[in-house]
């Protein structure tokens, strides 16, 4: 996964459904990143991590299924490959979701409340400073947002906001409540990076 002096590191972008235009627009302002909009699943063995974006959990996980990417990701991410989820890419990731049998990739050590913050009308947003991350405060945008009830030893909690867990990272994995990409600061992408670098 380590990139060589002067090569560009190619960061993929679930581009099934969601907020991806947007997690591309991010990336592109940092240097030395090359965006890659996945669709198919031999696209996976082309980047060097992969955000899967926030939008309708449901139906990216049935698009997974459908393109065969389901099974070669997740062994991707098992073997290592960086990936962060925003929103219902934290669903996607989950081990457990609240109220539901389905999973989908399983492997972050959490479980999951869909929608729990209520309908697009309950979005809100906040701030926090995390110090994994930077010493300001970073805007946090919530949509129709899920948050972690609880987390497994593996999982490391980067942020809890009013009781509620909203961003985790386990290993090779980052996962947030919130949508990073719909604001100007770019702390988490930089990090997503970082690990990666």
């Amino acid at each position: 996964m380590q990139n060589g002096a002067g090569k560009l590191m190619k960061i993929g972008v679930l581009a099934l459904q969601g907020s991806v235009i947007e997690h591309i627009q991010c990336l592109q302002k940092i240097e030395g990143v090359q965006v890659v909009e996945v669709r198919k699943a031999e696209q996976l063995s082309e980047i060097d991590g992969l955000i899967l974006p926030g939008g309708e959990s449901t139906t990216i996980g049935k698009m997974l299924r459908e393109y065969r990417i389901i099974e070669p990701l997740r062994d991707l991410i098992q073997s290592g490959l960086p990936v962060w989820g925003t929103c219902a890419g934290m669903i996607l990731l989950a081990k457990d979701i609240v109220g539901q049998d389905e999973v989908y990739l399983d492997v972050l050590d959490v479980s999951v409340r869909r929608n729990a913050y209520g309908s697009q009308l309950d979005s809100f947003q906040s701030s926090a400073v995390i110090h994994k991350l930077a010493e300001h405060d970073i805007p946090l945008t919530f949509i129709r947002a899920p948050y972690i009830e609880k987390c497994g030893p593996e999982a490391e909690i980067l942020l809890i906001l009013d009781g509620n867990i909203v961003a985790v990272e386990q290993d090779n994995i980052l996962a947030t409540s919130f949508h990073p990409e719909l604001t100007e600061d770019l702390s988490f992408h930089k990090y997503f990076i970082k690990k990666i670098s």
